[in-house]
């Protein structure tokens, strides 16, 4: 199997995560491949930032090189519900488990992991639903305010061109291929600010 470690932020290190892992290991007469240590937080995870060395443990996984991976707890492997569930399908494709410290084992080949994933999946569904219902009661608590939404004058690049592009197609009769060249944009910007222009946005 292999070992992964992980820590929110470098002023912690995954050295007691390590130690516990591998003091467990050897207990239960695992074959450690190799270890695994990251630094990572929820929120940078959140923004986007890929979890690298996880990546490799997948890697792993995928080419059949383990049987299983060894965390301390379920939160240290996945950044969410969904993400959990996702990477947990992941392995079961590829017939390798999850195993935590804590004795708690994800297997989807068994009818003990079988219930947990259906759990877990039923909580990333709810877990989604509260998030959207967030979204919408924010959205409207905001437009309550007076808050608008979408995109608005001069927010596009081209906006800042409009008033010349219209002068140029009403004074000078330009076609829109003429006002494209003279001002450097493409015929499409044009039509859409004509397009604006005649709706009344």
């Amino acid at each position: 199997m292999a070992i992964y470690c992980r820590v929110s932020t470098s002023d912690q290190d995954n050295d007691r995560q390590e130690r516990d892992l591998l003091e467990y290991a050897e207990r239960a007469d695992f074959e450690v491949v190799e270890v695994f240590k990251e630094t990572l937080s929820g929120i940078r995870k959140a923004k986007g930032k890929q979890p690298i060395e996880r990546s490799r443990v997948m890697e792993l996984a995928q080419a059949r090189k383990i049987d299983a991976v060894l965390v301390t707890e379920m939160t240290r492997w996945g950044r969410s519900t969904q993400d959990l569930m996702d990477t947990l399908g992941q392995l079961a494709s590829w017939d390798v488990s999850l195993v935590a410290q804590t004795g708690l084992t994800f297997d989807l080949t068994t009818p003990q992991g079988k219930l947990v994933a259906n759990l877990m999946a039923s909580l990333a569904e709810f877990e989604h639903d509260l998030l959207r219902e967030r979204v919408r009661s924010g959205v409207a608590a905001a437009k309550a305010r007076g808050q608008t939404f979408g995109r608005r004058p001069g927010y596009r690049p081209s906006d800042k061109q409009a008033p010349e592009v219209i002068r140029l197609a009403e004074e000078e009769k330009l076609s829109q291929r003429k006002i494209a060249e003279k001002l450097g944009l493409s015929k499409t910007t044009v039509n859409e600010i004509l397009k604006r222009d005649t709706a009344g946005v």
